[in-house]
């Protein structure tokens, strides 16, 4: 007999893969950690196979989570959509909006209590991801609209918002460079950020080595 699938539990996986955590994913859906662990259990059970594997203090998607959670994002557009057209959202508008990680928890709350403020009748549904990411999934019809980072120069498909400046972080009692390897601590690839740092480097003709790769800021 076919799994089926419970969508709160779908939707816990998609927002807590896509926000690198589950204690974030239980927050923004407003929920306990211990429902979102039980909710997936639950996904696991219904599958008949492990989707995820712990990796340092976190879990990440085994091959067949990855394959779920990719039906995942398309069966809970489908719903949304669906009860959209029913009238089931209550007349409230949604903004399907990306967002890299960055933003999350300094510039999101403020942005989205104002947002509210000036639209309440509209629900905004925020997604995590990768530059690349977000934009393929703009170009997909999967997002309205997303806020990326770009080198500048690139083609991409968006509009120009603003230049930010790049910069080193290092803690204080850092030594100037010299002839030691510098350790680094980088996104995992592809990243932006850790391809301009490298060229950076390379030019400078400076010697590095990887102390930490990471493929979110959690970790």
């Amino acid at each position: 007999m076919s799994a089926n699938f419970d969508m709160d539990a779908l939707r816990a996986m998609v927002v807590g893969v896509e926000l690198g955590s589950f204690a974030r994913a239980a927050t923004q859906l407003g929920r306990s950690q211990s429902a979102i662990s039980m909710q997936l259990k639950k996904l696991e059970e219904q599958a008949r196979r492990p989707l995820f594997r712990r990796d340092g203090r976190g879990l990440v998607p085994t091959e067949a989570g990855e394959a779920l959670l990719s039906y995942a994002r398309q069966i809970i557009a489908l719903n949304d959509e669906a009860a959209a057209a029913v009238g089931n959202s209550a007349g409230a508008a949604t903004v399907r909006l990306g967002l890299p990680q960055d933003f999350f928890e300094d510039v999101m709350p403020e942005v989205l209590g104002l947002f509210s403020q000036q639209r309440p009748n509209s629900h905004v549904e925020v997604r995590a991801g990768r530059n690349y990411v977000l934009e393929e999934e703009v170009q997909a019809g999967r997002l309205d609209v997303a806020l990326a980072f770009f080198k500048a120069g690139s083609s991409t498909s968006g509009a120009h918002v603003a230049t930010l400046p790049l910069v080193w972080l290092a803690a204080e009692t850092m030594r100037r460079p010299g002839p030691a390897e510098i350790p680094l601590v980088l996104f995992d690839h592809p990243c932006l950020f850790r391809q301009t740092a490298l060229q950076t480097l390379d030019r400078q003709r400076l010697r590095r080595r990887m102390a930490l790769t990471t493929p979110s800021l959690p970790g």
